[in-house]
């Protein structure tokens, strides 16, 4: 399935997320179910499954992980599980060094260090989806897939600060 097709935006990494937004909910309503009780079990089952379909699409565009996924496969870009190149070793020392901070923090129940932690790499994220837009306007897709890895151990050390966040306030 090909989100942006099945949602009528253009294929690119920077998209307007609020208009998409739109677009989803008025394709969600007209394919309602609540639309097709008087139909027939074919079209029923029609509806239902592009509804699926819809929804699919939106939760892969609003994710800027799987946003970059699906433009490197529409881009002839083979991307296997566990089949990416290595990340750079000196990003994976780094990355390292953050968690084993953060775990300290979390030792010492530090939020306001745990926080600040996070908005670094928050802000590091944000930076690499700005040279994940520069790629693919360039047309630089293959060259792209370290960044996605990059993308997604922020990703997790941001997933792994919200659990932190949650065990520390109860």
């Amino acid at each position: 399935m090909d989100p942006f097709a099945t949602l009528g935006v253009e294929a690119r990494f920077d998209l307007d997320l609020a208009a998409v937004e739109k677009t989803h909910r008025e394709l969600s309503r007209a394919l309602h179910p609540d639309r097709y009780v008087s139909a027939g079990a074919t079209e029923k089952r029609q509806a239902l499954g592009k509804a699926i379909e819809v929804n699919e699409a939106w939760r892969i565009l609003r994710d800027p992980i799987r946003r970059a996924q699906a433009l490197l496969t529409l881009r002839g870009v083979v991307m296997a599980e566990g089949r990416e190149p290595p990340a750079d070793p000196e990003f994976l020392m780094e990355m390292l060094e953050q968690r084993e901070a953060l775990d300290e923090a979390k030792q010492a129940r530090d939020l306001p260090r745990i926080h600040a932690m996070a908005t670094g790499v928050e802000a590091r994220a944000k930076a690499v989806e700005h040279e994940l837009v520069a790629g693919f306007t360039k047309g630089e897709a293959a060259s792209l897939i370290g960044k996605l890895g990059e993308l997604r151990f922020f990703r997790r050390f941001l997933d792994e600060v919200s659990a932190i966040e949650d065990e520390l306030a109860a």
